[in-house]
């Protein structure tokens, strides 16, 4: 093709089509890689709950924590809104986890009820 002649129809798409396909294996990688990250940052919040936890079953603290569950929805929900994430959708990914945190700690307050049990009949 000279200089000053358009490219062909076909041409000026295949080069539209390589575009949008780079431009989407970009923007893919980089959602892999958020994912990658949310994975990691769940794993470490977890990490801090289990100490939750134990902590509660070895003082008999109730596995569950209505005002502070309340609190840190709300609190997610303004961060969500500073962030510009639907509010709704940031309460129901916390109630998710929230949900799994005390599901935990209920298994380890069964734990430890069950180890004092064992050590109490010895």
């Amino acid at each position: 093709m000279s200089e000053g002649t358009a490219p062909a129809v076909g041409d000026a798409t295949s080069v539209a089509d390589q575009a949008a396909r780079e431009r989407l294996r970009y923007l893919r990688g980089s959602i892999d890689n958020l994912d990658a990250a949310l994975v990691h940052l769940l794993a470490e919040r977890f990490k801090c709950t289990q100490q939750v936890g134990e902590l509660k079953a070895r003082h008999s603290l109730p596995p569950a924590d209505p005002a502070r569950e309340a609190a840190q929805i709300e609190r997610l929900r303004r961060l969500a809104e500073d962030a510009r994430l639907d509010p709704a959708f940031a309460e129901k990914f916390l109630n998710f986890i929230i949900d799994e945190v005390v599901r935990h700690h209920r298994a380890i307050a069964d734990r430890t009820n069950g180890e004092e049990t064992a050590h109490d009949a010895v």
